[in-house]
């Protein structure tokens, strides 16, 4: 009994309100996936009927989940207390309605602008080669995709810094980190961790990516 009550004072009832204008998402059925070891542990779903879908349920902590379509993942969310509503267009999509997801896509939209920025710019530095312009013009496009670049890492590291102690923190880390062909340390990863605290470093999926990461570079450094 004394178990159960402590549980229940824990747990808190989440509402998931949807709308999507894709149409091939219509009648598929959608499914909240949490990390559970090695692997996404299915907790919630729902069929899309005339572009709407619901889900509700008690979680006993906040957690960084995913939207699935079948085995594809279309979009990370966080898993808390409120009503979370999501929508879906062709353009985007975007996830408000409590704290922590309103935090996570402001930043994603952050970050979509920039990523929208460097596609410009890698299309018109196509344009340039393809007119043969001078040199000196490709080394001002470098200097923009440099500074680009750094606008980009900046943006990452203030948001995790700022969010080490809540869910964002770790699941933006290791959404930075999948970015890579398999976990490396960059200059970057390692200004994260080194001024982290003992909570974020002692998150299982850090840990296990600092790990991995750290070994893999004194592979690469190993002489063959």
């Amino acid at each position: 009994m004394v178990s159960l009550l402590a549980f229940t004072s824990c747990a808190s009832e989440y509402k998931i309100e949807g709308s999507s204008s894709v149409s091939r998402l219509d009648g598929k059925m959608l499914f909240v996936k949490v990390p559970s070891g090695d692997r996404m542990l299915s907790i919630d779903s729902a069929e899309v009927i005339h572009g709407m879908f619901k889900m509700e349920g008690i979680t006993d902590s906040t957690s960084m989940a995913s939207l699935y379509m079948d085995d594809e993942s279309i979009m990370p969310f966080v898993i808390e207390k409120g009503k979370i509503s999501i929508s879906i267009d062709n353009a985007r999509i975007v996830v408000t309605g409590t704290p922590l997801n309103d935090r996570l896509y402001d930043f994603v939209g952050k970050k979509t602008s920039l990523d929208d920025r460097a596609y410009e710019l890698e299309r018109q530095e196509s344009r340039m080669i393809m007119d043969g312009k001078a040199p000196e013009i490709q080394r001002e496009i470098t200097r923009e995709r440099e500074k680009l670049a750094a606008e980009m890492n900046a943006l990452a590291k203030e948001f995790i810094q700022k969010n080490y102690d809540n869910v964002l923190g770790p699941g933006v880390f290791i959404m930075l980190c999948s970015n890579f062909p398999y976990p490396v340390m960059t200059p970057l990863i390692e200004e994260i961790i080194e001024e982290a605290p003992d909570r974020f470093k002692n998150n299982s999926l850090v840990k296990e990516y600092v790990t991995v990461a750290r070994s893999n570079m004194e592979k690469l450094k190993a002489p063959h």
